[in-house]
């Protein structure tokens, strides 16, 4: 809990409730920690915001009984709730319970108040429009910069080098011929994932910003060859190259849309590494939210970076490949050898991960 109880001694304003459960209680019906905990302990002055249509789907099937959700919700410590669709039931019934006491006015006081306190701070009675000036600030330098900083010190190195003698990382800017090759290398889309103007996001160049492949080809030499193929065919293997980059990962999700039982590398992730590993000394560049199964292949790299999501400065991500800055980040959570381990956490008897929370190896920057 150690930085969500720092961001609201710094005034965090607003927090809302997941979808999930705690030992089996739903959250958006969770009064011990919406209230008890957040809002008494912690002292929270903000307001509490439900997810989208989060108290419907207090009950299964989602809206099974609407006011029995509404009293739970708002019971909880819920200030103000994201009704999409049905909000005149959702008005009607809430009314309907407030004058039958079933829910006490002091709780919609409480909300009100809450709510306001946020407005009256932000100044929304007296500016309630957004200043149209700040438009121009989106996508500064100075921001991208940041971003790019953000990617270099997120990554984590996982192997470096089939042998600790032979480290094949960071990579010679100069070289005779290189190969860039998967799914992601060339792909603004995937390296942003989900939540990126649109909900689910989608592949594709659909922001400004940098590839992977674009960070590479600024970085080496000017006489260094970079040959681009995203699944390269037995010809473009045949040739002879310094190293190969694959950059592989997950396609876009957000939310449910994200769930899977195996958490496997998309296909043709795992062919591409295997012919590209297969035919070069090859650094894996893995896009993803999370750890996925790589154990199947480890073997085949010669080194193996999570970039997590980098989002849109892929420069970022040569930075570090090429040694102007070294590898810094760790493991944020254990990564599993199999989903068969799942769940794993630190502590438990039968702790056999394939990267322990934590791990990250490191290497030395020029800059």
């Amino acid at each position: 809990m150690p930085p969500y109880y720092n961001s609201i001694i710094r005034g965090v304003s607003t927090v809302m409730v997941s979808y999930s459960s705690w030992n089996g209680v739903k959250m958006h019906a969770n009064h011990f920690l919406v209230t008890d905990f957040l809002k008494n302990k912690l002292k929270f002055r903000g307001f509490v915001i439900s997810d989208w249509e989060g108290i419907d789907r207090i009950t299964t099937p989602p809206h099974a009984n609407y006011s029995y959700s509404i009293e739970a919700g708002v019971g909880a410590g819920i200030d103000m709730i994201m009704v999409p669709f049905r909000y005149t039931e959702f008005i009607d019934d809430l009314t309907t319970q407030v004058q039958n006491k079933v829910i006490p006015m002091s709780r919609i006081d409480d909300a009100v108040y809450r709510i306001l306190r946020v407005k009256f701070t932000m100044g929304l009675f007296e500016n309630p429009y957004p200043d149209s000036s700040l438009a121009g600030e989106l996508g500064k330098q100075e921001h991208r910069e940041l971003a790019r900083e953000a990617v270099r010190k997120s990554l984590v190195l996982l192997k470096n080098g089939k042998s600790s003698y032979a480290p094949l990382l960071p990579l010679p800017k100069k070289a005779g011929k290189i190969l860039v090759a998967g799914s992601h290398a060339n792909d603004l889309g995937n390296q942003c994932g989900g939540w990126t103007i649109t909900w689910q996001g989608s592949s594709g160049n659909t922001t400004a910003g940098t590839t992977i492949l674009s960070g590479i080809e600024a970085t080496v030499d000017p006489s260094t060859q970079v040959v681009y193929s995203e699944s390269p065919d037995s010809g473009v293997l045949a040739d002879k190259y310094d190293y190969a980059i694959v950059v592989v990962g997950e396609p876009p999700y957000a939310e449910t849309f994200g769930d899977n039982l195996n958490l496997t590398i998309p296909a043709p992730g795992p062919s591409v590494i295997q012919s590209v590993c297969g035919a070069a000394k090859c650094v894996v560049v893995l896009i993803s939210g999370r750890p996925l199964v790589v154990e199947p292949y480890l073997g085949d790299m010669d080194a193996l970076v999570a970039a997590w999501l980098p989002g849109s400065e892929g420069q970022g991500v040569a930075d570090v490949l090429f040694g102007d800055y070294g590898f810094t980040g760790k493991l944020p959570r254990t990564w599993f050898k199999s989903v068969d381990q799942l769940p794993m956490n630190v502590g438990d008897a039968h702790y056999d991960p394939l990267f322990p929370f934590g791990f990250g190896l490191t290497t030395k920057g020029t800059k």
